[in-house]
């Protein structure tokens, strides 16, 4: 084995683990998952069978990831985060074929105890806040926070907070990148250094 997994959790014959990744107490992971290389699951994380995780990702305590979620690379997804998979689930009617994914972009963060109803996906490098509630689509490089989730401004890639001059751009005063926002969309042009 070319990861670690603790004596206190389970990794059911069939699932993938990539090469130093890190699987702590009590986790489960389902036949089916793959998880990727130099990934960490927290405590108590449960991973279902159809779920994937990319390289670098970061799942802390008490996450359940269920069938549909998809995180790519460089992930992470806060402490007691939520992720559904049914839009109205009731327990006495079985609704597995009405399942709906979720698809977090890379280098996206969900913040701990957020919610994330399924059939969204949430873009490259945004940011959701904590206890946030997302009900749609989350644009790439975006900051939402509250009940539902509201946009409240673009983060860079290292995740600060950007202020775009009238011309449409910024930097990130972190590491010097630059970004330009167009038609209420992000993306990064270079760096100052």
């Amino acid at each position: 084995m070319d990861y670690f997994i603790h004596h206190t959790a389970i990794a059911d014959e069939g699932c993938q683990i990539g090469s130093g990744s890190r699987v702590w107490h009590f986790c489960h992971i389902m036949k089916g998952a793959r998880i990727g290389n130099d990934c960490t699951l927290g405590q108590n994380v449960f991973v279902a069978g159809t779920v994937v995780l990319g390289n670098r990702v970061k799942v802390q305590n008490n996450v359940s990831l269920y069938d549909g979620v998809l995180c790519e690379d460089d992930v992470f997804v806060g402490p007691s985060a939520v992720f559904t998979n049914v839009i109205n689930p009731r327990s006495a009617i079985e609704r597995k074929n009405e399942y709906r994914p979720t698809h977090v972009h890379r280098g996206a963060t969900i913040g701990a105890n957020a919610t994330i109803l399924c059939g969204h996906e949430i873009g490259k490098y945004a940011m959701v806040g904590a206890g946030a509630v997302v009900t749609k689509n989350i644009p790439d490089y975006a900051l939402v926070t509250g009940n539902p989730a509201l946009q409240r401004g673009w983060v860079s890639e290292a995740g600060n907070k950007l202020a775009f001059d009238e011309k449409g751009t910024a930097t990130c005063t972190a590491t010097g990148e630059q970004y330009i926002l167009e038609n209420n969309q992000v993306r990064k042009t270079g760096t100052t250094h």
